[in-house]
């Protein structure tokens, strides 16, 4: 097929996780019940963080924004896969697909970004609890969210540019149930290096730098609890962390599962089907793990239901 720049009549086909129809009202209301739940789960996490003045802390702050981040996140994602299931139709034009790969982007680091500045909210906590809130004032939490809102908008804006470099064939099948970037990418028929050292270089950059700022607040944690001479002490200063280090957690393991793996295989249905642990699961059970772990946010949605 010949290359072509013209996108506006570039079309493109989202493969979804199978192609047998007998399983498609199965993943319909198996997709369609988690982003329920996960619509309904992060709702109340931010319902209950508003209301109660008990949570209107800076770690809570943290957590309602991560909270709206996992909803929009999903939402980028589902509900397309949703329409296109229920109508039977695997289209999608190629300025939707740019614009979800933008917002995909930009929530995903906005994820990354949140977990990090939730483990300093935590080093700060414990580490320098007398000087916790004259540290984390409100006008600084508000910096922090607004600066991942900054650094992610730009790496979107980043991705998005070098995509609309690319060159494209005609009926185009993208075998993922959204735009994934990478995938995307692999489909362009002109050359893709460029892309790859900055999607590669980036990720490295900002995901790397992420966790190494994650581990470096919880060794200073540990070795801060290791301190503490009582073991109630030590187990109260913990348990202030239990929820996070669950959630940084089941992110990471699931993200770079599905990268390393989709690096190793290059299978893109087994890929596509990894996926669904980090955009989908991910944000579903998170509200679960924060609301069973954290005696605060438990007690809060009681008293809300």
């Amino acid at each position: 097929m010949e290359p072509q720049n013209d996108t506006q009549i570039l079309e493109l086909f989202l493969l979804g996780l199978s192609e047998d129809p007998e399983l498609q009202p199965l993943i319909f209301g198996l997709f369609l019940s988690m982003y329920l739940v996960t619509v309904l789960g992060n709702l109340l996490i931010i319902l209950a963080t508003i209301s109660d003045s008990h949570l209107h802390m800076p770690m809570y702050f943290f957590l309602s924004n991560q909270s709206f981040v996992d909803i929009c996140f999903t939402s980028t994602t589902v509900p397309k896969m949703l329409v296109n299931i229920q109508t039977q139709s695997k289209v999608i034009a190629y300025e939707s697909c740019i614009i979800q790969i933008y917002y995909f982007t930009l929530l995903v680091g906005l994820d990354n970004f949140l977990l990090t500045v939730m483990a300093y909210d935590r080093f700060v906590a414990i580490c320098h609890a007398l000087y916790y809130m004259v540290i984390m004032k409100p006008q600084f939490c508000v910096l922090l969210v607004l600066a991942s809102w900054a650094i992610s908008s730009l790496n979107s804006l980043l991705q998005i540019l070098m995509v609309l470099q690319l060159s494209f064939c005609t009926d185009l099948e993208i075998p993922h149930f959204f735009s994934e970037p990478n995938q995307l990418v692999h489909l362009a028929c002109s050359d893709t290096f460029l892309n790859n050292m900055v999607l590669y270089f980036v990720a490295g950059l900002l995901g790397g730098g992420s966790l190494a700022g994650i581990l470096y607040s919880y060794s200073k944690i540990l070795s801060s609890i290791h301190k503490i001479s009582s073991a109630q002490g030590k187990y109260r200063a913990f348990s202030t962390c239990a929820s996070h280090i669950s959630v940084v957690s089941l992110f990471y393991r699931t993200l770079l599962g599905v990268y390393l793996s989709s690096a190793v295989t290059q299978n893109a249905h087994s890929s596509a089907t990894a996926s669904v642990r980090y955009s989908v699961v991910t944000p579903m059970m998170n509200p679960f793990v924060y609301s069973l772990r954290n005696k605060d946010i438990k007690s809060s949605l009681k008293r809300y239901l």
